[in-house]
């Protein structure tokens, strides 16, 4: 199955400890989000990966922010089991290619989907999502590029979410309001777990 079936909203997850990686987790899955994206923006992002690889075995973890063939490297090593960057380059593309995971390279433009589309990459996570146009440009691509899905990400909230799913173009949508940084710091995992099953509820 692919990854962008796996859930309507993959959580954008930044976090600053790595003790409350497995808790954190645990209450996305149990809320019904599987699919886990922690970004490569702190220093224990790649400890809290290879905890939750370890401990959740329900989670399907990965990394997003992924920028350089190095982060490619040390996310595999670490236990990430698909891979999310916001943009793309030649040599990111060929360390995600060869990397034995899934992975959602970042794209805003219809260039840039179709540079990634003649290498064989056909999901996508269109980046940054509000800011490059949205609903409305993402509805224009699915004429011209009609076999190219997407993960839109940035500026999604869940007012609007359900618009974005709509597309048939979009398989998933990935967001940050799932794990609010305050509900984050006091453990209100009951919290975090009503939110994922919010957010699952938004695919029928």
């Amino acid at each position: 199955m692919s990854l962008l079936d796996l859930a309507p909203v993959v959580p954008v997850v930044v976090i600053d400890e790595a003790d409350s990686a497995v808790p954190l987790a645990r209450a996305l899955v149990s809320g019904g989000l599987p699919v886990i994206e922690v970004t490569l923006r702190t220093a224990a992002a790649l400890e809290a990966v290879a905890r939750i690889a370890a401990e959740v075995p329900d989670a399907v973890i990965g990394t997003g922010t992924v920028r350089t063939p190095q982060d490619v490297t040390a996310s595999v090593g670490a236990g990430a089991r698909f891979l999310v960057s916001p943009g793309t380059t030649p040599s990111l593309v060929a360390a995600m290619l060869t990397s034995g995971v899934p992975f959602l390279p970042g794209a805003a433009t219809a260039s840039e989907a179709m540079a990634l589309a003649e290498r064989g990459v056909k999901e996508l996570k269109f980046f940054p999502a509000e800011a490059a146009g949205g609903l409305p440009y993402l509805k224009s691509l699915a004429g011209p590029l009609p076999d190219v899905r997407f993960c839109p990400t940035g500026g999604i909230r869940p007012e609007t979410a359900a618009a974005y799913l709509a597309l048939p173009n979009v398989g998933c949508v990935g967001g940050t309001w799932l794990t609010p940084a305050d509900a984050v710091a006091a453990g209100d995992w009951a919290r975090v777990e009503k939110l994922a099953a919010e957010a699952a509820a938004l695919r029928p």
